[in-house]
């Protein structure tokens, strides 16, 4: 994991893909469906707007300084004080999103799967692999993840087509029963999860070599409006199966996949969704912690880029044991919480530091 290592565009975008889709795609649509109602697919354009405008600052950034990454040009921006509040600010909810991603994994395996198994066990497996990935570098995620997230992908899209005959479209209406304060509550929660979180990538771009950074944005941008269709899709496919009660239902994929019966020959696939959820959430932990120990590294001057790594696992593992007491207290926080605090650590410094820049080309 040294700084000789570097990826295509098409792999920082793959990654890319793989970060925002991730747990999402178990996750997203049952809470925005309780937020939100039928309108639960407008609230996910909507935020994936934002996310696209999230996109843009980064890449005007990583123009204006290519070869820097977000430590870097913050220090050229705003001087070294900014910088290291910035990069704390990011350190914290970097270290507060990898023991959530893992706890999120753990307490659905203890809840719809393996009921009597503890659940330090998954926590502590999932951040053990995690940990080896991401000291492995980002040549070896960017490989490996690439086929984990086809093989994903393809597995969430045959429970889809199976549950066809479940789907009833009259439960998606109405769409906006209530007006539209629903749905801008869930564009609030969906742009927290997941799509401003995206910001972890102005720490990736510089990866990218530097004869592939011309098509940089226009696969990330592809990976972003692929992300928002197979949210949209899985969203309305969850609607239309389970109808009111998809607001109820946390993993409303995992769910839908219990229904599915196909001649006695196709039973009991959620099983397939629950495997998804795990490859997804080591995935998205991986790419996290590797970031995490980056932004360590830029700030502190570290020269050994994998020392920090297993300590850093182990402080998130620890961090999962107690933070939370159960589902619905993780469920609020990332439901409440989550996108202010994500807010105030990654957004606010990026358009600071977007709005900085502006400026100083202007004078």
């Amino acid at each position: 994991m040294d700084k000789e290592q570097t990826i295509s565009s098409g792999q920082l975008s793959i990654l890319f893909f793989v970060f925002m889709t991730g747990s999402a795609i178990i996750n997203v649509p049952g809470p925005l469906v309780l937020r939100a109602g039928n309108g639960a697919w407008l609230s996910l354009m909507i935020a994936g707007i934002v996310g696209a405008g999230v996109l843009t600052c980064m890449l005007y950034l990583h123009r204006k300084y290519p070869g820097l990454n977000y430590m870097a040009y913050s220090r050229k921006l705003v001087g070294p004080f900014f910088t290291y509040v910035f990069g704390f600010m990011a350190i914290f909810f970097l270290h507060y999103m990898q023991s959530a991603i893992v706890l999120d994994a753990g307490l659905f395996m203890v809840t719809s799967m393996l009921r009597e198994t503890p659940l330090y066990v998954f926590n502590l497996l999932l951040f053990m692999v995690a940990a080896l990935t991401a000291r492995a570098g980002i040549e070896v995620m960017a490989r490996m993840f690439t086929l984990i997230i086809g093989i994903v992908i393809f597995c969430t899209v045959a429970v889809l087509l199976l549950a066809i005959p479940l789907y009833h479209v009259d439960y998606l209406l109405p769409i906006l029963p209530k007006g539209i304060i629903p749905v801008m509550h869930g564009v609030y929660t969906a742009s927290g999860f997941p799509y401003m979180e995206v910001i972890v990538f102005a720490m990736l771009l510089p990866c990218v070599r530097a004869d592939q950074r011309g098509k940089t944005g226009r696969y990330m941008f592809l990976s972003l409006g692929l992300n928002i269709i197979i949210l949209c899709i899985s969203t309305v496919c969850a609607i239309m199966t389970l109808g009111p009660l998809t607001g109820d239902t946390m993993y409303s994929l995992f769910a839908l996949a219990r229904l599915i019966e196909f001649q006695e020959i196709i039973q009991r696939i959620e099983s397939v969704i629950g495997m998804s959820l795990i490859a997804d959430s080591y995935m998205k932990v991986a790419i996290a912690l590797y970031v995490l120990n980056a932004i360590l590294c830029e700030l502190f001057r570290i020269k050994d880029r994998t020392i920090l790594i297993l300590p850093l696992a182990l402080i998130g593992f620890l961090n999962t044991l107690v933070t939370f007491n159960g589902t619905t207290e993780w469920f609020n926080f990332v439901s409440v919480i989550h996108p202010v605090w994500n807010f105030f650590s990654l957004t606010l410094p990026l358009l600071i530091l977007t709005l900085t820049a502006v400026i100083r080309k202007r004078k």
